[in-house]
């Protein structure tokens, strides 16, 4: 069974015991997460059902597993023949969870 969520902005495709990352939330590790903006469910005998936009009474429970930052991102600037040049780095944080249950 498997489902699309949307969190941070971002669509994810999630089964049971997938680990992803998101963007960070406020939560501490080992604390559970319900994700209510479940897009689609597939993947078992029903069929798959379309939101519109949400699946009603669908949910996506998940623990929280760790926090960190991505790899950093090089943001440069330049305009020719002006000698102007900047560099700037930028590393987005972010949460990684553990989908445990996926409720239709």
């Amino acid at each position: 069974m498997y489902a699309i969520i949307r969190t941070g902005g971002k669509q994810h495709k999630v089964s049971k015991g997938d680990v992803l990352k998101v963007e960070k939330l406020e939560k501490k590790v080992g604390e559970k997460v319900e994700f209510e903006e479940v897009l689609l469910v597939g993947g078992d005998k029903a069929g798959v059902k379309i939101g519109q936009p949400m699946v009603a009474d669908a949910k996506v429970v998940a623990t929280v597993v760790s926090e960190g930052k991505t790899k950093k991102v090089l943001v440069f600037k330049k305009k020719k023949r002006k000698q102007y040049r900047r560099t700037q780095g930028h590393r987005q944080n972010y949460t990684a969870v553990k989908v445990e249950d996926i409720i239709a």
